[in-house]
């Protein structure tokens, strides 16, 4: 993947994610504060504990990213890479093939909705 077409925005929610401040992000996000992270780059960030529900995760490189648990139902992962991810407990989109999702875990391919 080229990290050319990878955002690493300026966004102060992006960064407490970065540095894996999941309490500080809830707070913020709680106080409607927007977030945008579509094709940001999440390699080996830990997601636990970060409320994400709705967020737009499309076009998102998540390469060995620790999403254990992580609730993603509600989120838009359409074009999101896994490759090499931790998954055990999240929860995905139902429109999400489990096919997808275990070839972009084991290849790195982008999900596709059906």
């Amino acid at each position: 993947m080229s990290d050319a077409k990878l955002r690493k925005p300026a966004d102060p929610l992006y960064q407490l994610m970065r540095e894996g401040r999941a309490e500080d992000f809830n707070r913020q996000r709680k106080a409607g504060d927007k977030l945008d992270l579509h094709a940001c780059d999440f390699r080996g960030i830990d997601l636990r504990g970060f409320g994400v529900a709705n967020v737009d995760f499309s076009d998102c490189y998540f390469r060995q990213a620790d999403l254990r648990g992580v609730d993603l139902r509600t989120c838009q992962l359409e074009g999101a890479s896994l490759h090499g991810a931790h998954i055990s407990g999240a929860y995905f989109p139902v429109k999400l093939d489990p096919v997808e999702i275990e070839m972009s875990v084991r290849l790195g391919t982008r999900m596709r909705y059906r």
